[in-house]
């Protein structure tokens, strides 16, 4: 879809309403906020670095989440508030939610221009943001995610902060979860070559990066596209076989109903692999899962968090859960409360279901909203006190804590760490575990 300019009087920056840019803000460098995942923050820092290319100056940035009706929400009232800061800046809005909802947007009176995920990953998008531009320019640059075919190929060096870095290698979904609005805003799943991957690796463990964090929409699709349809597992020993001098390689999220051969003989294997492994899960009764449409029953996930526990016995599980399903009874909740503790999970991502239009899930019958915050009330206690006795059998016991700050580290475990002397940030430090303290290790 592609909506021209003249459809949505008001709403124009400096520029567009025939004003010089002020003295003040002539130059200045983009505004960017960035809300969401780490496939965002990480295509965030893409921007920036095509935005600085391109001259852009006085604008702001605002790149948008649409996984639940909450994010959208907050998406727009930061564009409020970023508009009302900045009056002459002209307003860009891109990200899932803009893929999704282009025209809700694009009829916002603070918002100037509309660009989709795929355009805003484009040198061209940003060059006709330049102030020196004078070439034709649509105001909703928004074409449709599904016809996107080409790899995720607009990787960066040094994205993230300089304790670990973040590589993109696949973006995308093939499955259509009946709950899921991201297809609609990512598109189907496209792979960045092994090679590509090694390649930048290499060059981050070079720049001196301890950890590198492989990030995705769905990584445990990676290869399916490709020749010879390698396998996720597959890239994690390649990886860890080209890259001898990487520390620390961390998988940020998997379907564990796609674990292959070659990543469960990692999660055995290879110490450099951390042992945290973030589970897309999502609920813990069979009839549920099924009308989510996921590809696993309760038992699959309850096997899988077994056997890599036999494989790597000190392993730990995130997972993400959603409460208040529709058509979810009170058993059906049970199972997910339940599914905590017979999976071993520790981190939890509670997220209170919400209707997205134009999802299977959103005709269905529908839970009260009290029903749903309540059951994700009860999830987040159960998780905080699973993270609580984790955080507890730490103590007394010897880790390689990854500094992130000078008096804050993180365990190979993901669990943060306070330190009571300074380190260098970015350096891997032994520290012997002393206790716990708001929901923090601590370690002198």
């Amino acid at each position: 879809m592609t909506t021209f300019l003249s459809k949505y009087p008001g709403g124009l920056g400096r520029a567009e309403r025939g004003l010089a840019p002020s003295a003040a803000d002539a130059s200045a460098p983009p505004v960017f906020s960035t809300h969401g995942c780490r496939l965002n923050a990480h295509e965030t820092e893409t921007m920036r670095t095509l935005a600085a290319a391109a001259g852009v100056a006085n604008a702001v940035v605002v790149n948008t989440c649409a996984v639940t009706a909450e994010a959208v929400r907050k998406a727009r009232q930061d564009i409020r508030r970023l508009r009302r800061a900045h009056p002459d800046a002209t307003l860009i809005v891109t990200g899932c939610a803009a893929q999704t909802d282009p025209d809700g947007f694009a009829a916002m009176a603070e918002v100037d221009r509309v660009i989709g995920n795929a355009e805003k990953m484009r040198a061209e998008s940003w060059a006709a943001l330049a102030p020196d531009f004078t070439g034709p320019t649509e105001r909703v640059q928004v074409d449709d995610i599904m016809s996107v075919t080409e790899t995720a190929g607009h990787l960066i060096d040094g994205f993230g902060t300089r304790a670990r870095a973040y590589v993109q290698i696949q973006n995308g979904c093939d499955h259509r979860c009946t709950f899921c609005i991201i297809p609609y805003g990512r598109g189907n799943s496209r792979s960045v070559p092994a090679g590509v991957v090694v390649e930048q690796i290499a060059r981050l463990t070079a720049a001196g990066y301890n950890e590198v964090v492989l990030t995705g929409v769905d990584l445990t699709s990676w290869g399916a596209d490709l020749p010879g349809r390698p396998r996720f597992g597959d890239l994690v020993l390649r990886i860890l076989r080209l890259v001898p001098d990487l520390p620390r390689l961390r998988i940020s999220s998997i379907d564990s109903i796609e674990a292959d051969e070659s990543l469960m003989q990692a999660i055995a294997e290879e110490p450099r692999l951390m042992p945290h492994l973030h589970l897309s899960l999502q609920h813990g009764a069979d009839l549920i899962l099924k009308r989510m449409k996921r590809r696993h029953l309760r038992d699959d996930a309850i096997r899988f968090c077994e056997e890599a526990r036999r494989l790597r016995p000190d392993i730990v599980f995130g997972a993400d859960l959603i409460a208040g399903f529709p058509t979810e009874t009170e058993d059906h909740f049970a199972d997910s409360l339940a599914l905590i503790r017979d999976c071993g999970l520790t981190w939890l991502h509670v997220f209170p279901y919400s209707p997205r239009p134009g999802t299977p899930a959103a005709r269905m019958p529908q839970l009260h909203g009290t029903v749903i915050r309540e059951r994700a009330a009860a999830l987040r206690a159960a998780g905080k006190a699973a993270e609580a006795a984790h955080l507890a059998a730490q103590v007394g016991q010897a880790q390689p804590v990854l500094m992130e700050g000078p008096r804050l580290g993180r365990t190979p475990h993901f669990a943060e760490v306070d330190v009571a002397a300074e380190r260098p940030v970015g350096g891997i430090v032994d520290l012997r575990i002393s206790g716990v303290d708001g929901g923090r290790l601590t370690a002198a």
